[in-house]
C-alpha cells in the first residue's frame, strides 16, 4: 500500500507499523523527506483528535517499552507477525483499551491547549525546549504550545508575573525567592519538575590558566546569570570554602549567559560560572577554559527548573497536568544518553539555542576538550532528572539566607513543601512506569560536607564566612 509522509513526532507514529520508526519525526521512518513510500501504516489521528493522540502514544509507549526501546527487534517482531496479529498478541498480554481510556480520564479536558513557556537558550533547558520540535506538548493534547525565548533571566521572571508566559524555564531558586518576594513582587509560584542536575562550570580566561585554588582567584571579577540562581550560590560556596570572601575579595555581577563569552573575550571578565553551553562555547573560541565542572563540588544538585505560578496551576488543572507529564516525559526522554545527539541536532537551531551542534553535543554526551588540551570523558557532566527534592529546596533557603537575600527567620520546610511539588512529580513518574524516591528529603554532599535537611539551622551556624 503506497501511502504519503506525515510529518508527525514518532510518538505518533503507528508502533505496529514495521516500516514505521517511534523516534522519527515523520510517522513512517523515513526521517521526515517529502514524498510517499510504501508502507502500510494506519492512519495518524488529527490533531484535534485528543483521544486519537493518546490512544497512540498509549500503543506506542506499551509497545516501546515490551521492546525495551530496541526499534530494530521491534521492526522484525512487527514484519513478521504482521500489524494485525502484533494487535490481538500485545493486546492480550496487556489491556491496551483499558489503558488508552485511563489515560484519556487522566488529565481531562484541556482548558487550554496553546500555552506559552517561556526559556532561556541554555542546556539546563532542554527538556523545555526539545518537547517543542520533538512533539512531547502535542503528544498530550498541547497541540498549540510554543516556547517564547528570553535575553535573560529578569525577562523570565517579568514574563511569568505578568502572565505574558503561562509556564517557566527557571534557575531553581527562582520560584522559592519570587514566592517570598526576594527581588520581586511577592508571588507563589510551584515547581512540579526539575530540569536538570548538574550541567555548569566555572570557566576562566585562557590568560587564568594556571589557576588551580580558589584562593589564588581573589580580586577577579566574575559573572553569574542571576542573584537568585545556583551559579551564584554554588560559586559563592566555592570561595568561601577556599577561603576568599565573595563579597569582598571578588567581584560578582550579573550577566546574561549569551553574553558572557563576549565579556570574557574583551577582558571585562576574569571569569564566570555559567550554564552550558557557554562554558564549552568559551572553549570553541579558544578565550577560555573548563576550570571546575559543578558536579565535582554537589554531584546531582539541582540546576534549572520548571515552573508555573500557583495561580494559574489551579486556574487551569488540566492543562497544568498535561504540561507536567509532557515535561517529565521528556526529561526522562532527555536522561537516556543514547538520545543525546538526536537532542543536540533538535535545539541547535537558531530560534531554540542558536549554537553549533558540535558545542551542544560536547555538553550532552560529555565527550569534550577543556580549553587546556586534554579531551575529557565525563558522561554526567550534564543529567535530566525530574524529582524536586524537597531537601534541595531547603539547601538554598539556608544559602540565601546565609549571603543576606533573607534577612528573616524562615519556615524552611513550610518553604520548601510549598513550592517544590515532589509529591505531585512522583505521581506522574509512577504513571510513566518509574520508581520515584519515597520521600522528598535526602541528605546531601556539597564539597565534603554533609547537609542534613532536619537541621537546616545548625548548618547555617556552621559557616564562619557569611553576610555579616
Amino acid at each position: 500500500m503506497r501511502s504519503e509522509h506525515v510529518n508527525t513526532p514518532g510518538c505518533f507514529a503507528d508502533p505496529f507499523d514495521s516500516e514505521a520508526s517511534l523516534l522519527s519525526r515523520c510517522a513512517c521512518g523515513c526521517g521526515g523527506a517529502a514524498g510517499t513510500h510504501d508502507a502500510p501504516i494506519r492512519k495518524v489521528p488529527a490533531s484535534g483528535d485528543r483521544e486519537g493522540l493518546i490512544a497512540r502514544l498509549v500503543e506506542s509507549a506499551v509497545t516501546r517499552a515490551l521492546f525495551g526501546g530496541h526499534e530494530p527487534s521491534r521492526r522484525v517482531f512487527m514484519r513478521a507477525m504482521g500489524a494485525g496479529a502484533a494487535v490481538a498478541l500485545i493486546g492480550g498480554m496487556f489491556p491496551l483499551e483499558a489503558a488508552k481510556a485511563l489515560a484519556s480520564e487522566k488529565i481531562g479536558t484541556l482548558e487550554k491547549k496553546d500555552v506559552t513557556i517561556g526559556f532561556m537558550p541554555i542546556t539546563c533547558g532542554t527538556p523545555i525546549i526539545m518537547a517543542h520540535p520533538m512533539g512531547f506538548y502535542a503528544r498530550y493534547g498541547l497541540t498549540g504550545a510554543v516556547v517564547q525565548k528570553a535575553s535573560g533571566w529578569a525577562m523570565i521572571r517579568d514574563w511569568a508575573v505578568s502572565g505574558q508566559t503561562d509556564y517557566a524555564h527557571m534557575l531553581a531558586p527562582m520560584p522559592i525567592a519570587m514566592t517570598l518576594g526576594l527581588g520581586s513582587t511577592r508571588m507563589p509560584f510551584v515547581v512540579p519538575a526539575i530540569e536538570n542536575v548538574n550541567g555548569q562550570a566555572i570557566t576562566l580566561h585562557i590568560k587564568h590558566d594556571k589557576v588551580k585554588t580558589a584562593a589564588q582567584m581573589k580580586g577577579f571579577r566574575f559573572a553569574v546569570p542571576f542573584d537568585y540562581s545556583m551559579h551564584n550560590l554554588l560559586l559563592r560556596y566555592f570561595l568561601a570554602e577556599g577561603g576568599v570572601n565573595p563579597d569582598t575579595e571578588v567581584q560578582i555581577r550579573v550577566l546574561p549567559p549569551p553574553e558572557m563569552v563576549a565579556n570574557l573575550k574583551a577582558g571585562n571578565l576574569d571569569g564566570y560560572l555559567s550554564p552550558d553551553p557557554f562554558n564549552q562555547r568559551a572553549v570553541y573560541e579558544k578565550v577560555g577554559f573548563i576550570f571546575k565542572l559543578t558536579r565535582d563540588l554537589w554531584e546531582g544538585h539541582p540546576c534549572c527548573s520548571f515552573a508555573v505560578s500557583e495561580k494559574f496551576a489551579k486556574e487551569a488543572p488540566n492543562a497544568f497536568r498535561a504540561v507536567v507529564h509532557a515535561i517529565i516525559d521528556a526529561t526522562l526522554y532527555s536522561s537516556d544518553p543514547a538520545n543525546r545527539k538526536e537532542i543536540a541536532v533538535a535545539i541547535a537551531p537558531r530560534n531554540y539555542l542558536n549554537q553549533p551542534v558540535e558545542v551542544i553535543e560536547q555538553v550532552l554526551t560529555g565527550e569534550f576538550p577543556d580549553g587546556l588540551g586534554n579531551t575529557l570523558s565525563v558522561p554526567q557532566r550534564i543529567d535530566f532528572d525530574p524529582f524536586p527534592w524537597q531537601s534541595m529546596a531547603v539547601w538554598i533557603l539556608t544559602q540565601l539566607k546565609r549571603w543576606g537575600y533573607i534577612k528573616e527567620d524562615v519556615d524552611y520546610r513550610k518553604v520548601a513543601e510549598s513550592v517544590f511539588l515532589a509529591g505531585d512529580c512522583a505521581a506522574v513518574m509512577r504513571e510513566m512506569g518509574k520508581a520515584p524516591p519515597d520521600t522528598g528529603y535526602r541528605k546531601h554532599t556539597i564539597m565534603g560536607k554533609e547537609f542534613n535537611p532536619a537541621e537546616p539551622e545548625a548548618y547555617l551556624n556552621s559557616f564562619s564566612m557569611r553576610k555579616t
